[in-house]
């Protein structure tokens, strides 16, 4: 059975001070749907730039990601916009909510960046029942929690039915409740049959999904189950 993710020797590597290193190091790893992986380290450590790469957002020095066998990194740029779009859903690290727009605006915006058919609308409102904010709806950002704008980045990247949702420190900053709040909105999303893909530094999300794997100085290390 083919992977729906798969990264291949991925190598990130950067010139600093006329030194080179590589910030990520031949990194591995398969993602299967409904798989809820967590990847592990400390600031630094390379687990930002492996998803990056991973969502193409930027180009490794070698190595592939391949989408069902499909290397991403072939594709041209609007190409490779038109497939994150309609194929991932991303959560960046920290707030990334724009300021004045609503909730509920917010949450549409991938949704119209390409044209498609379908109810924006009532899958905007399916979703935020779904995070647990529908009545947050008609806010604006300045007026919510650190916990309520992570949902609210977690329904914006699931309004396109992505099949691979990646997340990067989607706990930071929050709260024990809260935390133990988002992971659990991730299993369920897992469970329903959407890829989940997440770094953080946080070792309570070892209680969560059904890999983890570690990371040091831009090496992937082997999961535990």
């Amino acid at each position: 059975m083919m992977a729906l993710l798969e990264l291949h020797e991925l190598t990130k590597e950067y010139r600093r001070g006329g030194r080179t290193f590589n910030a990520v190091n031949r990194a591995s790893l398969s993602v299967e749907p409904g798989d809820f992986i967590s990847i592990i380290g400390r600031s630094g450590s390379g687990k930002s730039t492996l998803l990056s790469m991973s969502a193409g957002l930027l180009h490794p020095t070698a190595g592939t990601v391949l989408f069902e066998g499909a290397d991403i990194h072939r594709l041209k740029d609007k190409e490779l916009s038109f497939f994150r779009n309609e194929q991932i859903g991303y959560v960046p690290q920290g707030q990334s909510l724009l300021a004045n727009f609503r909730v509920f605006d917010n949450v549409c915006i991938p949704w119209f960046l390409f044209k498609r058919e379908g109810d924006a609308e009532g899958r905007a409102f399916i979703l935020l029942e779904k995070v647990g904010i529908s009545h947050l709806a008609a806010s604006y950002p300045k007026e919510l929690s650190g916990g309520e704008m992570r949902r609210v980045s977690l329904a914006r990247a699931l309004i396109n039915e992505p099949r691979l949702l990646i997340a990067d420190e989607p706990t930071s900053d929050l709260d024990v409740q809260t935390t133990a709040e988002i992971m659990g909105l991730f299993s369920r999303i897992a469970k329903e049959g959407t890829a989940v893909l997440i770094v953080t530094h946080e070792l309570d999300s070892l209680n969560y999904g059904n890999k983890t794997y570690g990371m040091d100085a831009g090496n992937l290390l082997p999961p535990s189950a």
